[in-house]
């Protein structure tokens, strides 16, 4: 890694490289995914594995579409984006199997199209998606994230990623009830996930009827009162995400928090460990949290003073850097990129394997590190107005 004593980054040889390599790659897997009927996730055998439409992590796919498209001008990844597009609009008619991650599955390509070409049927479909977001809202302070009998009061961390589609949804609108739920969810967020220490819990079970926290199980991490390290990750870029939608203060002291606790767990080798409070063996690694976190990072890293902003600045970079030197797939024998992402601890059968959402994050902190891309439906951190709703009591 290069860098200067400021801590601005020098290596712009690698940067091209990489960026060249990205190129390639996601063509050969744009040729793999015409292969077959159903919207990439992950690989097996060379091939994209079979998928259900309504699978959480299916904006994904386009969303890299769009990260593509908007760096290389390529028709190829457009055609793609809007192809996938319009595959989704099943999924957007199912309710009942859509979940709190549909911020996922269509703010980050439809958002995208509609703030770059005005489409209207982009528009409709985000719209659409912010309403369900906000019919799931408890008045208790959360959103609830699935749809299983006895998991009325559960909420889990991530969703502090779907939660700009509603502030997204106010500023297209004018109408402050989506911005409210949003900021009412980050608040109980703050208070019910974050711990002291800036370690995060994955899953909070409240009282559906009072909002009394019960339970904190361990869901995807190792167990209870552990650390899993991508809820960490989505804990860190959400709240700095809230941040740039609504300029309050405390989301971006949170973020930052959280950010502390996971540089200083990231290990010798950059590739983080599935679970921070994991045993020593099997070693189970998560890029995905990795690319999630770096991404997360320079998000951070603009949001705050130069000089503060560099220790995030190289924790991003320097986990960027081991990825893509031990954990990348740049051969066109698999269409997955990023190798040694981790679905859950416990699931044995998805340790080290691809998923297209670790490559949309790496790709995203590429284009971020090129000056290129970033965030295109949200508003920069230097021009956040007052929030719709001001305060949240």
């Amino acid at each position: 890694m290069s860098f200067d004593i400021a801590g601005n980054f020098h290596d712009k040889a690698w940067l091209e490289t990489v960026a060249s390599k990205l190129h390639r790659k996601m063509v050969y897997a744009v040729g793999k995914a015409r292969e077959v009927p159903y919207i990439p996730y992950t690989t097996s055998n060379g091939q994209w594995k079979e998928n259900d439409i309504s699978w959480w992590t299916n904006g994904f796919w386009p969303a890299v579409m769009w990260q593509m498209y908007m760096s290389t001008q390529d028709p190829l990844f457009h055609e793609e984006a809007v192809r996938t597009e319009k595959l989704l609009d099943e999924a957007l008619a199912q309710y009942d199997v859509l979940s709190h991650d549909v911020g996922f599955m269509w703010l980050i390509h439809s958002g995208v199209r509609f703030a770059l070409e005005h489409q209207q049927e982009s528009y409709d479909r985000t719209m659409r998606a912010a309403q369900h977001l906000a019919c799931r809202f408890n008045p208790n302070g959360f959103i609830r994230a699935w749809n299983g009998t006895g998991q009325e009061g559960w909420a889990i961390i991530d969703c502090m990623m779907n939660l700009p589609l509603l502030y997204w949804a106010s500023r297209q609108t004018g109408d402050p009830r989506f911005e409210l739920i949003a900021m009412r969810h980050a608040d109980t967020s703050m208070r019910a996930f974050v711990r002291a220490d800036g370690s995060c819990n994955h899953i909070v079970v409240f009282d559906p009827l009072t909002g009394e926290m019960l339970d904190n199980p361990g869901g995807q991490g190792y167990a209870s009162g552990s650390s899993w390290s991508r809820g960490q990750a989505w804990a860190l870029y959400g709240f700095v995400l809230s941040y740039l939608c609504t300029g309050k203060q405390e989301y971006l002291e949170t973020s930052k928090r959280v950010a502390h606790y996971f540089i200083a767990n990231i290990p010798e080798d950059g590739i983080v460990d599935c679970d921070f409070r994991q045993p020593a063996f099997p070693e189970v690694k998560d890029t995905a949290a990795g690319a999630i976190a770096a991404s997360g990072l320079l998000e951070l890293a603009r949001c705050v003073p130069e000089l503060e902003g560099q220790s995030y600045f190289r924790a991003a970079v320097r986990m960027l850097y081991s990825m893509e030197k031990s954990c990348i797939n740049w051969e066109e024998d698999d269409p997955g990129l990023l190798t040694k992402c981790t679905s859950a601890y416990h699931d044995i059968s998805g340790r080290h394997i691809t998923m297209v959402y670790a490559d949309y994050f790496f790709i995203e902190a590429i284009h971020k590190l090129r000056g290129e891309t970033g965030l295109a439906w949200i508003p920069d951190v230097a021009q956040v107005k007052e929030p719709i709703i001001r305060s949240v009591q």
